[in-house]
């Protein structure tokens, strides 16, 4: 296992992220899975004990029980506190009142304390809100973080499922105001959905934000069962994330090779296509059943060649669009003088 800084702070989290959406199972997010607590211990202790340090987790995850199991197996698989980091969000509803959801001051602060209290910690290392409230000014968000990081409950901050000027101007707010700065953006990348190359992971580069990846699988797309009629898995209950089908099988039947070749599953060909791209900080995978995970994890150990790598960029490239094909053209020449070795070298 390796580990990567997370965004520009001394904070070190592993590549392989140990998610908790199938801890609990209840309400909408029973269909991802019903993992009890024995079960979740199990799963925790397997991910540690391959190198894992990083969990993420959100509140609406179940409405808080994923929280209380990730809480409650942190301290039944007797880890220190210290040696683990904890990610969770906040955004969706939480009650039924009107002011129980979004990225308000009132609704951030509240469900902070509610996380804290039911994953069982003085503070979450992580806190990210899981996606944008176009209800809240951006600056009120902002402040309301940095009151969490200034008393302690909150480490760091982050964002998920945001654009990526809303994302840049977050980060100008912050720096301009001296704010917590947002140092993660949680995002959908697979090799099968590659959108967030065109604006998001520029961005990220020149910010100097990391990168989380979630549902790497396209829930559980890139395994290749889903092209068998009649497959069962979250899947068949709801198609999310959504695939281009026809890139999606070009993709499946470029990695099948590659896998044999390694000896491995089409999965584990998928993870570490992303464990080589260097914008990515850490991989959220997260499972049901041991054998799942343990499939995942050994993502960590497998090197892809040049050729493997080329063969995947070949098919699963994204097509030009606008202005990145203009930006290639007119400011290409501008790259190669980067390219070329300084003077006397």
């Amino acid at each position: 296992m390796r580990y990567n800084p997370l965004g520009r702070t001394g904070l070190y989290v592993s590549e392989l992220c140990l998610g908790t959406m199938t801890f609990g199972g209840e309400g909408f997010f029973a269909y991802m899975g019903q993992v009890g607590q024995d079960e979740a211990d199990g799963l925790l202790k397997a991910a540690v004990d391959a190198g894992v340090n990083f969990i993420d987790t959100a509140n609406v995850y179940s409405q808080g029980l994923s929280e209380q199991i990730t809480g409650q197996a942190i301290k039944n698989v007797g880890l220190n506190r210290a040696d683990v980091v904890v990610a969770t969000k906040v955004l969706g509803p939480m009650g039924d009142g009107l002011n129980s959801r979004g990225a308000s001051r009132v609704h951030i602060i509240d469900q902070c304390k509610a996380s804290l209290k039911r994953l069982g910690t003085d503070y979450i290392d992580l806190y990210q809100i899981h996606g944008f409230d176009s209800a809240t000014p951006i600056e009120e968000t902002l402040r309301a973080l940095d009151i969490l990081v200034q008393h302690g409950h909150v480490r760091y901050v982050g964002v998920s499922n945001w654009a990526a000027w809303q994302i840049a101007k977050a980060v100008g707010i912050t720096e301009r105001l001296n704010l917590a700065r947002p140092q993660s953006v949680q995002s959908y990348y697979t090799v099968a959905g590659r959108d967030i190359e065109r604006e998001i992971v520029p961005m990220l580069q020149s910010e100097g934000l990391g990168l989380m990846v979630w549902s790497p699988l396209a829930g559980g797309y890139l395994s290749g069962k889903y092209r068998d009629e009649g497959a069962e898995g979250r899947r068949a209950t709801r198609q999310f994330p959504p695939v281009d089908e026809a890139r999606g099988n070009a993709v499946l039947d470029a990695m099948a090779p590659i896998a044999e070749k390694h000896g491995v599953s089409v999965a584990r060909i998928a993870l570490a296509w992303l464990l080589h791209q260097p914008v990515v900080t850490s991989v959220i995978v997260g499972a049901k059943r041991r054998e799942q995970l343990d499939d995942n994890l050994a993502a960590a150990q497998i090197v892809l060649s040049a050729d493997d790598l080329a063969t995947l960029d070949a098919v699963s490239k994204l097509p030009g669009e606008y202005p990145g094909w203009m930006l290639e053209l007119q400011g290409g020449y501008r790259d190669n003088v980067l390219k070329q070795p300084a003077r006397g070298s």
